[in-house]
């Protein structure tokens, strides 16, 4: 909603404040129909690489007060909002409990996810599925996202 572009750059920055973590690679950012719900505006989105020393659930609870911060209210599910950051993979780990699953169950079937991904790590290889994300990314149209600008993050000390 609102500034797209600016709502993602200020994202990072607020990620990247995070005392126990540090930005390490970012994607483009690109412009995607909506998912789910499609009677919005176009997304912007982006993958970005952290460092981290936090647990899965702290790593989670720090993205909710991110988005919190940043003014999201859930309302609609895939509805509208300011920002969605989700947890794709943690390392090679699976994690499994009621509030989060990762890898995140539905990133094999999304463009806009699958793409920048594979910007920046495309020899990752999904743990569950065992494929490198370049070849996921095979599968799908790179002409249906549209690149309208990349996250500069400022360098940070090593954590």
């Amino acid at each position: 909603m609102n500034d797209r572009l600016g709502n993602l750059l200020e994202s990072v920055v607020l990620i990247n404040k995070w005392p126990d973590s540090r930005i390490l690679k970012s994607s483009m950012v690109y412009e995607t129909e909506p998912w789910g719900v499609i009677d919005q505006a176009p997304f912007f989105n982006a993958v970005i690489e952290i460092a981290t020393e936090l647990s899965p659930l702290d790593l989670l609870r720090k993205c909710f007060e991110t988005e919190n911060q940043m003014g999201r209210i859930r309302s609609i599910k895939w509805g509208p909002r300011t920002i969605d950051i989700d947890i794709l993979f943690y390392g090679t780990q699976i994690y499994q409990t009621d509030s989060l699953q990762i890898p995140h169950p539905r990133i094999t079937e999304r463009d806009f996810v699958i793409i920048p991904l594979n910007e920046i790590a495309p020899d990752f290889v999904h743990p569950v599925s065992h494929t490198p994300i370049h070849l996921i990314a095979a599968g799908f149209d790179v002409n249906r996202l549209r690149q309208v600008g990349e996250l500069i993050i400022e360098p940070k000390e090593d954590i």
